[in-house]
């Protein structure tokens, strides 16, 4: 019998090896396409245009600066949180804890090829993992309130209250992919050059 392809092929001709990723194989060009035609909530928000994983990406970066301090490699690894989902796409956290430790398993597999594509550890420090998940959850917060059809208190007990001075003037935006894509790569240029500065 033969065995089940487990590649896909990329816009930039890579073929990538879901189960043996390897940095070669990624290019942010395919990052950065990928994520911005991936829906967040699996596409139930308000608006005209989708609410991409690139979009949450660029705002968990820019809370992740808010926070505390943090170099431009923390930065990128913020930015990057959810880069696997180019190829594996975004599942709401209750469709993960149903699929189990595979997906988790995958997504370490594929994060941890990204990572060395762009000079950072393979696996992220607990600590900066932890500050990158808060970023997260704040983000979650505002979309889940601004354009996801959540009340503010069911909100708070899934993501937990945010400090809303500190989010006062963040927005959420929703572009059309073409944009989406753009700011990604840019932030994503400007993060790299300030880490080999």
């Amino acid at each position: 019998m033969a065995q089940a392809r487990a590649w896909q092929r990329m816009l930039s001709g890579r073929r990538l090896d879901l189960l043996d990723p390897t940095p070669f194989d990624i290019e942010i060009e395919d990052i950065a396409h990928g994520l911005a035609f991936v829906a967040r909530w699996n596409g139930q928000t308000k608006g005209d245009w989708p609410y991409s994983v690139a979009e949450h990406s660029l705002l968990v970066d820019d809370i992740f600066a808010r926070l505390s301090p943090a170099t431009p490699q923390e930065r990128l690894t913020a930015l990057l949180h959810d880069a696997p989902e180019y190829v594996i796409g975004d599942m709401i956290s209750p469709v993960k804890s149903a699929v189990g430790p595979g997906y988790e398993e995958l997504d370490d597999r594929l994060a941890a090829a990204i990572h060395r594509r762009f000079g950072l550890p393979s696996v992220t420090p607990t600590r900066l993992k932890r500050r990158i998940k808060q970023a997260d959850r704040i983000s979650a917060w505002l979309e889940a309130v601004h354009i996801a059809g959540f009340a503010r208190s069911e909100a708070d007990r899934f993501f937990g209250a945010p400090d809303l001075d500190m989010i006062a003037d963040l927005t959420i935006s929703l572009r059309p992919p073409a944009e989406v894509r753009t700011a990604f790569l840019d932030r994503h240029a400007t993060l790299l050059e300030a880490c080999d500065a």
